[in-house]
């Protein structure tokens, strides 16, 4: 099969969401069922909130009314709520809210927070929803129980650090969820091992499908762009190579 061309995987990982804080402007603006606007706001470099991302309302963005520490990543959950994902010790932990349940809070609240804490979400609203999932998964597909309310997200790539036993064997994988039919895919990186790169300088940040061909394309920190053979574990090809 021939690859997908570098302008369509920049095209569609300008689409995909990657971590808090450093992709937060590919975090998705959205009404509520109340129809209200909602837009995420980043709070700079310096200061007691310094790195700090914040949901609130469009108009009110100095009230934060859900705010996200590292590596969190939020997903829109159809037809309007908001679900977050992140890692969570050795699990992928996923929250999901009514934004219109969502109460504001002072950032004051939260000054200090993103440093000191090794909690990754921070509301004055509980979500309507929580779940976690090891990921110690072996390779392959899974059955898993989730909340009700996940069930109308169709699919869900998540990149997360993958235990290996030696330097030869993956240090990543991306987990692919299907909450509509509550199953995951572990596919293990098996290019991405520490003989290779230097994991954690070097990590897989975010991930997608074409929709086309259906091979799953992704940004590597320090590396550059690649895409995967059909298998979703072996590297296909580098679109774009960096350093």
């Amino acid at each position: 099969m021939s690859g997908i061309g570098a302008s369509r995987v920049r095209e569609i990982l300008s689409k995909t969401v990657g971590p808090a804080p450093w992709y937060w402007k590919t975090f998705p603006a959205f009404r509520s069922l109340a129809g209200q606007p909602f837009a995420w706001t980043h709070h700079g470099d310096h200061g007691p909130i310094a790195h700090l991302v914040t949901l609130g309302l469009q108009q009110e963005p100095d009230k934060a009314r859900l705010a996200l520490n590292t590596y969190c990543r939020p997903f829109l959950v159809p037809p309007h709520f908001i679900g977050i994902w992140c890692p969570e010790g050795r699990n992928i932990r996923f929250t999901c809210f009514d934004p219109d349940q969502l109460k504001a809070f002072d950032l004051a609240e939260v000054a200090g927070w993103f440093k000191a804490s090794s909690d990754r979400i921070y509301a004055a609203t509980a979500p309507l929803a929580d779940f976690e999932v090891l990921v110690a998964l072996e390779p392959g597909m899974h059955k898993i129980e989730l909340p009700a309310e996940f069930g109308s997200v169709d699919e869900l790539i998540i990149p997360t650090s993958y235990k290996a036993m030696s330097n030869d064997d993956p240090a990543f994988a991306l987990f692919v969820f299907y909450p509509q039919a509550g199953l995951v895919e572990v596919l293990p990186q098996k290019w991405f091992t520490s003989a290779q790169y230097r994991v954690g300088q070097q990590w897989i940040t975010r991930a997608a499908r074409d929709p086309e061909s259906h091979r799953i394309v992704g940004e590597c920190f320090g590396v550059g762009t690649f895409q995967l053979e059909e298998d979703g574990c072996r590297l296909a090809d580098w679109v774009e190579r960096r350093g």
